[in-house]
């Protein structure tokens, strides 16, 4: 019994010297919590949380589903001639043409009546144009209008009770926000993929130096047959059209680019009114603000859009603008560069009226802007340079350019009573430049010639090789 009592007693205190310890430690814990709590109340830091995005925020089911029905697959059959050898020693001589099929792109429903929006380059060098719809539907296709300028096309098919997608405001879109890319890449049709936006009012060269470049650019997987397919967001709506990818291979490395819906719409807009797109311009030369020229010039910013010069009877002059301000905002969206100021004069035509603000040394002034076409007035223009040529031009295909050994040039592909049939050109003929400078594009051809007071001299290549020139007063 003594025993074990001894055995009791070391055990007892053992206990009460470890009940002892814990409490020291529980209490000391307790202080440092409440000095951690103090802390944080008392300090601005950023809290976050490891709870994940709720999956519904992350569902395209819906949006996927709507984009699929509207998006078609678009087909182009192209003529190409052939000349003969003969024609080097003994003249020109007609040229011998075939035609071929070429599954080339996509395109996006925007009317239960069959109107449909593609890029430009999918259907500009076409002689027939056809589109699957997503229930295999084939249906012929004409095209309402084109501009080369924005890259977007008009097609009409005739159809009625189709699905279509709505315009979405793509100045609302957001960096980092998901969407969606619609097309039908390497001919395999109803194809979905996800990114985010990147960056807007992306410039990356792609077209001519008329061209407006504003692009939405996104990680969304694009690649070859994507172009005139949809951008959409996750409700479904159309948020710019695909256009572009940059790429050394011609397969998609992580960069794709699409037309803002806002151009778009408009220029679809214009089509269907005027048979046109409307320019709007201010009448000003411009240059980019960065940090060299806020240096040079003494500005207050290093964004913006700064004012060279002002043209006589222009939008800009009217309005009180002045060489050296720097366009800060219009209508209350921020522009910070050139793209930006582009895509939101491409909304506007003729005639409308802005709200600018220019920073004018260190202050900010805001100004109305009435906005004028290229020939100074806010009338409609509708070309007649066409009519008075008297011919259709369209841009040399890329087989043509290489057989000819040339880098670029506009074909004429129909002459109708007019100036050029008058001096002598002939139908195939490729014009490479007017008055010595070059043109890529037929927009090019005829803002050039609308422009040109007096001698025009043209000159180009037929389909033989033989080079010619051509010349008139305008």
């Amino acid at each position: 019994m003594k025993k074990s009592r001894l055995f009791f007693i070391p055990a007892v205190v053992s206990i009460v010297v470890t009940l002892l310890i814990n409490l020291y430690f529980n209490s000391k814990n307790e202080s440092n919590s409440h000095s951690a709590r103090s802390i944080l109340e008392k300090t601005p830091v950023l809290v976050s949380s490891s709870q994940g995005l709720p999956l519904e925020s992350l569902d395209f089911t819906y949006a996927a589903e709507q984009s699929v029905k509207a998006v078609v697959h678009v087909k182009t059959k192209v003529e190409y001639s052939t000349a003969s050898i003969f024609d080097f020693f003994f003249g020109y001589s007609e040229p011998q043409y075939y035609s071929r099929t070429l599954p080339v792109g996509s395109g996006v429903i925007i009317s239960s009546d069959g109107y449909i929006v593609t890029n430009n380059h999918v259907v500009s060098n076409s002689d027939y144009i056809e589109v699957t719809l997503n229930d295999k539907r084939n249906f012929k296709a004409t095209l309402v209008a084109s501009d080369p300028s924005t890259d977007i096309a008009l097609l009409k098919i005739d159809a009625d009770n189709l699905p279509y997608l709505s315009f979405g405001n793509s100045d609302d879109l957001k960096v980092g926000e998901w969407v969606l890319a619609v097309g039908n890449p390497f001919n395999l049709t109803s194809t979905v993929t996800a990114g985010i936006v990147s960056a807007k009012a992306r410039n990356i060269g792609v077209g001519s130096s008329f061209s407006i470049e504003s692009f939405i650019q996104t990680d969304a997987a694009v690649n070859p047959g994507n172009s005139g397919g949809a951008l959409v967001n996750t409700r479904g709506e159309l948020v710019g059209i695909n256009t572009a990818i940059a790429s050394q291979t011609g397969s998609y490395i992580g960069y794709a680019f699409a037309v803002p819906s806002n151009i778009v719409k408009k220029v679809v807009s214009d089509f269907i009114k005027y048979g046109e797109v409307q320019r709007a311009y201010l009448g000003v030369n411009i240059l980019q603000v960065d940090h060299q020229l806020a240096k040079e010039k003494n500005l207050s910013t290093t964004q913006g859009v700064y004012i060279l010069n002002v043209y006589e009877n222009g939008s800009a002059k009217e309005a009180g603008i002045l060489p050296g301000d720097v366009i800060k905002s219009i209508n209350g969206v921020e522009i910070n560069d050139i793209p930006k100021l582009q895509e939101q004069l491409s909304q506007f035509e003729p005639g409308q009226k802005i709200t600018m603000d220019v920073l004018r040394g260190s202050k900010l002034i805001t100004l109305d802007v009435i906005l004028k076409n290229t020939k100074n007035t806010t009338d409609i223009v509708r070309n007649s340079v066409t009519k008075a040529l008297g011919a259709k031009f369209q841009t040399a295909r890329p087989e043509d350019l290489k057989r000819l050994r040339i880098s670029y040039g506009v074909k004429v592909i129909e002459l109708t009573p007019g100036k050029l049939r008058a001096i002598g050109i002939k139908p195939g003929f490729i014009i490479t430049s007017i008055n010595r400078q070059p043109v890529k594009t037929a927009e090019e051809v005829e803002v050039l010639l609308s422009q040109i007071r007096g001698n025009v001299v043209i000159e180009g290549v037929y389909p033989n090789g033989m080079y010619a020139y051509y010349s008139f007063v305008n």
